[in-house]
């Protein structure tokens, strides 16, 4: 009697197995569980900070550096300009589209359109010499003179310097990134996911200067003028599965050693300084 009780039980368990995995198989496997193949694409505006930077102009009978400039970013604040696709490149913007190679690294290209204003009326120590005969229109007097550390005040006659048609820092970007929602009671779903990321990044200044040195008619074109280097730490919420809402903190270093000043071919100017960006992004991530 043994033997057919014995058979009966393992029957049982073979077919409660096989039930059991039949189950198992159809659970749906989470879309937020598994990131490799998913592109991504997001739109955010952002505030900077500068440090302080030796700014040297050259040109035809002068070359001087305006020393330690200060500079500020240019904020829009709240506006319809940052949806608004006629206008929405004149806030201080971040465009970045991005695939993921694995679970937890992607590359991406993007572009962050920051704003850069050299504090109007400051008093900077500046060296060189300025010999071209030419005049200030609102006080008739001449440009003309030799410093050596002179501090001299950056009226808007004698230079405004920004690049307001953007700071335009077109970069390429690899990241890690990680599901912390287990950390926290949600765990991992569908309906919320909580994201960290971190990253490095490298690409060129394509800045529109808008420059006035002693009078002269600005360069009022983009040009390539030098690189940058960055790094960042991102906090991501994804909700619904394919939405998500970023923060990100974003520092580097930029050089710009060619940037056009004015028409004249001989006039340049050149300077490298480092930036802190905080930046807030929606985006959406999807499969193809």
């Amino acid at each position: 009697m043994k033997y057919p009780f014995l058979l009966a039980v393992l029957t049982f368990c073979v077919f409660s197995q096989y039930a059991f995995s039949q189950d198992e198989a159809k659970i749906p496997e989470k879309y937020t569980a598994h990131n490799k193949g998913k592109f991504y694409i997001s739109w955010g505006g952002n505030r900077e900070s500068y440090s302080r930077s030796d700014v040297n102009f050259k040109g035809d009978n002068y070359d001087f550096t305006v020393e330690d400039m200060q500079a500020h970013d240019k904020p829009k604040g709240y506006s319809i300009d940052y949806i608004n696709p006629a206008r929405m490149t004149i806030p201080q913007t971040n465009f970045r589209l991005g695939y993921y190679v694995s679970d937890h690294y992607s590359a991406s290209v993007g572009w962050d359109h920051m704003k850069y204003v050299m504090s109007q009326d400051q008093i900077a120590n500046v060296s060189g010499y300025i010999n071209t005969h030419e005049t200030s229109a609102t006080t008739g007097q001449s440009f003309d003179q030799t410093f050596n550390h002179t501090p001299t005040q950056m009226t808007e006659d004698f230079l405004t310097y920004e690049h307001t048609d953007g700071l335009n820092y077109v970069n390429a970007e690899f990241a890690r990134h990680d599901d912390i929602s287990k950390l926290f009671t949600i765990g991992n779903t569908d309906k919320i996911q909580i994201n960290i990321s971190e990253g490095l990044g490298a690409g060129v200044l394509y800045p529109k200067t808008n420059t006035k040195l002693m009078g002269r008619e600005r360069h009022d074109e983009f040009h390539v003028s030098g690189y940058g280097l960055s790094a960042k730490a991102a906090l991501n919420i994804t909700f619904l599965k394919y939405f998500y809402v970023q923060g990100e903190i974003k520092g580097g270093y930029i050089n710009m050693n060619d940037i056009k000043t004015t028409y004249m071919n001989a006039d340049s100017a050149s300077q490298h300084f480092y930036y802190l960006q905080r930046i807030l992004s929606v985006g959406g991530i999807f499969r193809v």
